[in-house]
């Protein structure tokens, strides 16, 4: 199947919604309409998606730039979903080449990758691509009052 890699718009909602589902969040479609509404407005993301046909929507991933203190200046994946049927296809490399290539426009010279310890198929893809793994780590999430 043949795809290209193209910078995600609005009207990608829909199948970024569906993409969404695989990796386990629930959300509705306005939901997810209403953040890419925002993040495409903010000038640090970087939102692009696979397309192909027949199946319109093959994949997408989500970076951001990041000024860390104790870091400096980074670009981290926050979010990579291929299509189940479409994996080990090279379109996650795909996207992730977009990713340091916009990291590489920016000036940015390091990129992180956060990946799920219970998401173990992608483990090895991200070392595949020459990231390394660095730690391991806890995540805390406190809902809203935080009093």
């Amino acid at each position: 199947m043949s795809y290209r890699v193209r910078p995600a718009k609005l009207s990608d909602a829909p199948e970024l919604a569906r993409l969404t589902l695989e990796l386990g969040y629930t959300h509705s479609l306005p939901e997810i309409e209403s953040r890419l509404h925002a993040l495409l407005l903010r000038p640090d993301p970087f939102i692009a998606v696979a397309v192909g046909d027949p199946i319109p929507l093959l994949g997408w991933i989500a970076a951001e730039r990041r000024l860390i203190l104790e870091s400096g200046d980074i670009v981290e994946i926050v979010g990579l979903v291929v299509d189940t049927t479409q994996q080990r296809a090279g379109i996650g490399r795909a996207l992730v080449t977009a990713t340091e290539q916009w990291a590489t426009i920016e000036g940015v010279s390091t990129l992180w990758v956060r990946s799920n310890v219970a998401r173990t198929a992608s483990h090895p893809f991200y070392e595949t691509l020459g990231y390394v793994r660095i730690k391991t780590q806890h995540a805390y999430v406190k809902a809203r009052g935080f009093d």
